[in-house]
């Protein structure tokens, strides 16, 4: 196992803002709309974070949605605001197939499977600084997520063409062979900026084993940051920075501040992660500090 200084480096903390997974009526502090979305992008920035994650809604119903001019206008009003902050736009959206009860073959509802270059087209328009690039096919809930080898391919090669940095997103230890695979025939640059999501059942435990675990799969000089689900998520974070990595929050991933206790903006959890990176000695990355780390241009 490799021994690493967490306070050799500052940290990135990377805030996911709404996601798709969570539902309004979970917590009505959830953004939906893109100029609350934006808001709350920026407060997040304000509170600590260097690198903002986004997904989109439809404004009138809070559903997830995968509308170009949704993201474009999120996009456009945090860099009105702020052109440091790093934007990441996922590309998660139209991998999940829900099979029929009575022929497995045939999509039930709630199946959102699109081509690959339908899940990356907001990408090579818009440009964004960085954007997801999911490596799981794994059972979900009681569905199925499908990124094959070839369909990730065509969304890296893509992502390449824009000139976006991929993040490449982990679920699991044959997610990382496989993102290994693509750098090694060269379809992706290594060493790599990868994040480790822990706590999804059937995915990675969120435990500091799998933290360590997963690091040490990591080719020399990657960039990683882990993070987990629901009540792991300020666990993780003290996790991930002791074992060298960076960190993720936001209500993506978790809508409570405390046990029963609703956050009331993705700023407070931000807040929190900062305050625990700083408590064990850590130091926070600004924003232009994590471009450079990271290799991004400055605007």
């Amino acid at each position: 196992m490799s021994l690493f200084n967490p306070l050799s480096q500052k940290t990135l903390i990377t805030c996911a803002v709404t996601g798709n997974l969570v539902k309004p009526e979970q917590t009505p502090h959830l953004p939906v709309t893109p100029e609350q979305i934006a808001r709350e992008c920026l407060a997040a920035a304000e509170a600590g974070a260097g690198q903002v994650h986004i997904h989109v809604r439809d404004p009138h119903t809070g559903k997830p949605s995968m509308e170009l001019e949704l993201y474009r206008e999120v996009v456009d009003r945090i860099r009105r605001e702020n052109r440091e902050l790093i934007i990441n736009l996922t590309t998660g959206p139209g991998g999940r197939f829900v099979p029929s009860e009575d022929d497995p073959k045939v999509y039930a509802p709630g199946t959102t499977l699109l081509p690959p270059d339908q899940r990356v087209e907001h990408i090579a328009l818009i440009k964004p600084d960085v954007c997801s690039l999911d490596f799981n096919t794994m059972n979900s809930g009681p569905d199925v997520v499908i990124n094959t080898p070839r369909n990730v391919r065509r969304m890296a090669a893509t992502i390449r063409a824009a000139g976006v940095k991929p993040e490449l997103e982990i679920f699991d230890s044959g997610d990382i062979h496989l993102a290994l695979d693509l750098i090694a025939d060269g379809s992706l640059e290594g060493p790599g900026m990868w994040t480790f999501v822990l706590g999804v059942k059937y995915g990675f435990a969120p435990s500091p084993a799998t933290v360590l675990y997963a690091r040490d799969m990591l080719p020399p000089g990657a960039i990683w940051t882990a993070f987990g689900i629901g009540r792991m998520e300020f666990p993780i974070v003290a996790q991930a920075w002791l074992a060298g990595g960076h960190v993720r929050v936001g209500m993506e991933d978790n809508i409570y501040l405390d046990k029963g206790v609703l956050a009331q903006s993705n700023a407070q959890l931000v807040a929190r992660a900062r305050d625990i990176i700083q408590s064990m000695g850590g130091t926070i990355a600004s924003a232009r500090e994590a471009r450079t780390m990271l290799g991004l241009p400055q605007p």
